[in-house]
C-alpha cells in the first residue's frame, strides 16, 4: 500500500481539488454547463456531480457504510453504468443542488479523518479519489478550450505555485542528446509513495542506446511541417491517419488559423493570439505527431525510452539510479516544470530550466503531455485496484502519453505516470518530442 499521509495533507489536497472544480465552472451559465453533445466531452453539470459521487462512493459508502446522500445519485453519476451519449438527457440535479452536494461530501470525508497520520487504507483512498477529481479538472479545462469558453481564473491554494508564462522569442537548441540506455526498473516499485494500478509492478528492461530531442516539438517547428504541405502529403500518414484526417478535413492543428497577412494565430480559450513560436505545439493527436515524425525523418520515443530519459541518471562510475522526476526527487516547483494550471497555457521552452534531466532534456514533466509510440497495455503483474475500470477497459485501444501538461496537478504526476488516450484525440493537452531513427 502507499505510504501513510497526515490528516492535514489529505484534507489540504481534497480542498484544493474542490476549489479547482468550483473555479472551472465559475462564470458559466446554465446552457454552457450542459453544452453540445460531443463524444469527447461530458456535460459539465453532470461531471461535477460525478466527481462528488466518486468520493462518496469509494470512501463514505463502499469503505465505511454511509447511506447515500442523493436519492438519484447512483442512476445519474456512475460513469461505468451511464452510457456517455445519454448524459445530456438525464434529469440532472441543479447547480445549487450540486454545489450543496459537493460541500456535504467534502465535509463528511474530512470529518471522519482522525487527527495525525491516517491509515494506509485512508491514505490510498483519499489520494486516489482526489487525483480522480484532479483528472476531471484537467478535462474541465480542455472542455472550456474545446467550447471556446472564457479563460478560467485560478486562485492560489497554497499547494500548487504560479508558473506564469512570459513572452519569449528565445529558441533553445533542440538538437539530440545521446542517452546510453541500460537495464532499469520500468514502472512503480512496491515501496513507492503512491502508484496507480497500471504502473504495477516495476520490472527489469534493457534499453538500447538512443538519441532524443532536448525539447518537445515547438509551434515554430510544427509550422514548418504545415507550411510544407504536411497535411496534404498522404505518404507521411498511416492509413488510419489518412482516414482520420479526411473524416475531419484536417489541414492544420485544430486551434490554428492563418490571418489575411499570412501569419498564424492560435485560439486559447475564447481569445485568438499570435502563434507563440517558442511554446510546445499542443492539441496534437497521435496521427499528427507520427506524420510530423515521418516528414522530419524522426520517430516517437517508446514509453520505455521516455521513462528511462525522465527518471534515470548516472550517479557516478557508470552506475544508473532511478529518481522520481527528471531533476531528482524534489517536489516540482515552477522553476522545474509548468504544472498546476496557473500559467493558463504552455510556457516557452526556455522556462523551467531547473527541471532538466541528467541527460540535458527540458520539459519532460509539465507543459504538454507527450505521445509515445506505444499502445497502452498491462504490465505482467498488473491487477486492478479499487476502481477496476480505471485502466483495464482502455488496454489495447489507446496510446500512451507521458509527463503531464500545464494544468496537470503536481501532487500526482511523476516520471512513472502513464496517461492514455485514443490516437485521434486532439482536444487533450498533448504534444510530443522526437527521437532519431
Amino acid at each position: 500500500m502507499p505510504e501513510k499521509k497526515s490528516k492535514e495533507y489529505l484534507s489540504s489536497i481534497m480542498q484544493s481539488a474542490h476549489q479547482r472544480t468550483l473555479e472551472l465552472i465559475d462564470g458559466l451559465d446554465a446552457s454552457q454547463l450542459i453544452g453540445p453533445k460531443l463524444p469527447i466531452l461530458n456535460p459539465l453539470l453532470w461531471e461535477i456531480g460525478h466527481v462528488a459521487w466518486f468520493h462518496e462512493q469509494f470512501i463514505l459508502r463502499r469503505e465505511y457504510g454511509y447511506p447515500p446522500m442523493l436519492g438519484r445519485g447512483d442512476i445519474l453519476y456512475d460513469s461505468i453504468a451511464i452510457a456517455h451519449d445519454t448524459r445530456w438527457d438525464l434529469p440532472l440535479y441543479t447547480l445549487p443542488e450540486m454545489r450543496d452536494y459537493l460541500e456535504k461530501v467534502l465535509d463528511s470525508c474530512l470529518k471522519r479523518l482522525d487527527d495525525g497520520i491516517a491509515s494506509e487504507r485512508d491514505s490510498y483512498l483519499y489520494q486516489f479519489t482526489t487525483f480522480h477529481e484532479d483528472m476531471h479538472g484537467e478535462a474541465f479545462t480542455w472542455a472550456r478550450q474545446t467550447l471556446a469558453y472564457p479563460t478560467p481564473r485560478f486562485a492560489p491554494d497554497g499547494l500548487g505555485k504560479n508558473c506564469a508564462a512570459t513572452a519569449s522569442q528565445k529558441m533553445l537548441d533542440n538538437s539530440d542528446v545521446q542517452i546510453p540506455g541500460g537495464i532499469f526498473e520500468f514502472g512503480a516499485s512496491r515501496d513507492a509513495a503512491f502508484y496507480f494500478d497500471n504502473e504495477k509492478w516495476s520490472h527489469s528492461v534493457n534499453v538500447a542506446p538512443f538519441r532524443m530531442a532536448k525539447t518537445p516539438v515547438t509551434n515554430l517547428e510544427f509550422l514548418e511541417f504545415v507550411e510544407d504541405g504536411g497535411y496534404e502529403n498522404d505518404s507521411l500518414w498511416s492509413l488510419d491517419g489518412i482516414n482520420w484526417r479526411q473524416s475531419v478535413s484536417a489541414n492544420k492543428p485544430i486551434y490554428w488559423r492563418r490571418k489575411k497577412s499570412g501569419s498564424w494565430e492560435m485560439r486559447r480559450f475564447d481569445k485568438w493570439i499570435d502563434l507563440p513560436i517558442n511554446e510546445p505545439v499542443i492539441h496534437i493527436n497521435w496521427y499528427e505527431a507520427n506524420a510530423f515524425c515521418k516528414w522530419a525523418a524522426r520517430r516517437l520515443p517508446t514509453e520505455v525510452e521516455w521513462e528511462f530519459a525522465a527518471t534515470m541518471r548516472d550517479d557516478g562510475n557508470g552506475k544508473l539510479k532511478k529518481y522520481k522526476f527528471p531533476w531528482g526527487n524534489d517536489h516540482p516547483t515552477p522553476n522545474h516544470a509548468c504544472l498546476d494550471g496557473y500559467s493558463l497555457g504552455c510556457v516557452p521552452i526556455d522556462h523551467c530550466q531547473e527541471g532538466k534531466s541528467f541527460w540535458g532534456l527540458s520539459h519532460l514533466i509539465g507543459n504538454v503531455w507527450e505521445w509515445t509510440s506505444d499502445t497502452f497495455g498491462p504490465f505482467a503483474e498488473f491487477q486492478p485496484d479499487d476502481y477496476k475500470e480505471y485502466s483495464e477497459p482502455l488496454f489495447g485501444s489507446t496510446k500512451v502519453l507521458r509527463g503531464g501538461a500545464w494544468t496537470t496537478r503536481s501532487r500526482y504526476v511523476t516520471g512513472n505516470y502513464r496517461n492514455y488516450f485514443q490516437p485521434d484525440r486532439r482536444d487533450v493537452l498533448a504534444g510530443f518530442r522526437t527521437c532519431a531513427l
